[in-house]
């Protein structure tokens, strides 16, 4: 049996929920399809000691601001709490289980094939996320260490590792909030940054790093942002050459628009660098049966390797013809507005410089607005 709807969206997820709570304030009907058993779920799969990298006040959906009690950067916990009780306040009832194989353009609709059925629609809103896939590399000689390598979407604690020596391969905010809670847990940490990265502290004087982000990318070119933002963080963080640490040399600013790269948010990682209590290693060469060779010649042992090493969008596995509307690193090149192709919409796949839950919040309504007139 097929079945219809005005809209139909892809993933219950913080844009997914969105836009849906978008369009059921508006009484646009919609199908919110998830292939998982509960909304959130890529937040649910985090790591454990993952917390929001943004403050509370700019990290809310529409409709629903994070309650007072809630500290100020809300943990994963609190993130999956929040969804479900978003999905509560708008009463968003997702079909649970029905991963979709196959989206296409039939004349003037849209079919979605699921494991669960089939669907037709005027419009179809993609929002499966940023961190759909995990990007999982590989090296020569990798198939014979002896210890788990193991991507950061299937870490959960550092509690396992206690006692272990643990490379962390990815010098972002996911590989830098790990190398910390495998220090805390007793790992001999190092961290293999491979190229360049920007650092500042989460609160450069006494105030949070979104808010600096705002004031120097919210409204001014994204070169002159680039040029204050880099003078910012050369006081803030100082030159960490001699920890390993090396800037790049595009600005923070360009580097999250070309690459999706956002500077590390440091909650400590920095400090335990400095004293040499984690490790600071160029990007692997390859890997023996006891550990890893570097780019700069070094060979040091390790019983675990940990890959920060981020998510694919993925989004060719079901969607007809994507290259149509993906650049190249398979991301789309439309966010929050209309596509070549009448009804095809994407959300949430953007990771801006400013907050990712900030811009969901922004495009969410934007694309309720033009489902409207959508016929």
């Amino acid at each position: 049996m097929i079945e219809e709807s005005h809209v139909i969206i892809i993933g219950a997820g913080p844009s997914g929920l969105a836009v849906g709570a978008c369009l059921r304030e508006r009484g646009i009907p919609f199908v919110l399809l998830e292939q998982s058993d509960a909304v959130g779920a890529t937040w649910r799969r985090h790591y454990q000691r993952l917390h929001l990298h943004t403050v509370k006040q700019f990290s809310s959906l529409p409709g629903l601001a994070w309650p007072r009690y809630a500290p100020p950067y809300p943990s994963r916990a609190q993130m999956v709490d929040y969804l479900q009780r978003y999905a509560e306040r708008f009463r968003l009832e997702p079909r649970f289980g029905a991963e979709v194989v196959r989206a296409y353009r039939d004349g003037s609709r849209w079919v979605t094939q699921t494991r669960a059925g089939e669907f037709t629609s005027r419009a179809l809103v993609v929002a499966t996320g940023y961190s759909r896939l995990p990007n999982v590399p590989t090296w020569p000689g990798q198939e014979r260490f002896r210890g788990p390598i193991l991507h950061s979407s299937t870490y959960g604690s550092g509690a396992a590792f206690r006692g272990q020596r643990v490379l962390v391969v990815g010098s972002g905010n996911s590989g830098g909030e790990i190398a910390l809670d495998l220090w805390e847990h007793a790992a001999e940490t190092t961290i293999s940054a491979r190229s360049g990265i920007h650092v500042i502290p989460r609160d450069p004087l006494g105030l949070p790093a979104q808010f600096s982000a705002l004031a120097l990318y919210g409204g001014l070119p994204l070169a002159v942002g680039d040029r204050l933002a880099t003078a910012f963080l050369s006081r803030a963080a100082g030159d960490l050459s001699r920890w390993g640490i090396h800037r790049p040399e595009i600005g923070p600013g360009a580097r999250a628009v070309k690459e999706g790269r956002v500077p590390l948010i440091d909650m400590g990682t920095l400090a335990l660098i400095q004293q040499g209590k984690i490790a600071v290693v160029p990007g692997p060469r390859a890997f023996t049966e006891t550990g890893v060779i570097f780019t700069d010649g070094r060979e040091l042992p390790f019983d675990a390797v940990v890959l920060a090493t981020g998510y694919r969008a993925g989004l060719g596995d079901f969607l007809e013809d994507a290259a149509r509307f993906t650049d190249e690193r398979g991301y789309p090149r439309w966010h929050g507005a209309p596509t070549p192709t009448p009804g095809l919409f994407f959300i949430g796949f953007r990771n801006p410089i400013t907050g990712q839950l900030r811009d969901i919040a922004a495009e969410a309504p934007r694309v309720a607005r033009h489902l409207r007139r959508v016929n």
